[in-house]
């Protein structure tokens, strides 16, 4: 994703996908949830598939200002990951979406 991403996140589909490396190499393609920026740097809320139960997965956009596309990781600190779940069940709720 280019820089910018606050007007193209905001701008996408609904059911927009990434591509993300997971932690074997490989390619996983998931469905953008929901967006947010929090202290300057932008979360998703992505899942494996774009309907139905499934797991959720918090990503950061790790990316510096010289980068062209955006690079999303996994969030994998517990503290960092609690907070941004409290923050994303918040805008899910409307949705009737439910995150454990």
């Amino acid at each position: 994703m280019e820089k910018g991403r606050e007007e193209e996140l905001m701008a996408a589909p609904e059911q927009a996908r990434i591509t993300v490396a997971d932690q074997d190499g490989g390619e996983v393609e998931l469905y953008v949830l929901e967006e947010t920026k929090i202290n300057g740097m932008y979360y998703l809320l992505a899942a494996e598939g774009a309907e139905g139960d499934g797991a959720c997965y918090i990503l950061k956009d790790v990316s510096g200002p010289e980068e062209r596309e955006a690079v999303y990781e996994f969030v994998e600190d517990d503290a960092e990951a609690d907070y941004m779940l409290r923050i994303f069940q918040e805008l899910m709720s409307d949705s009737g979406v439910e995150l454990i």
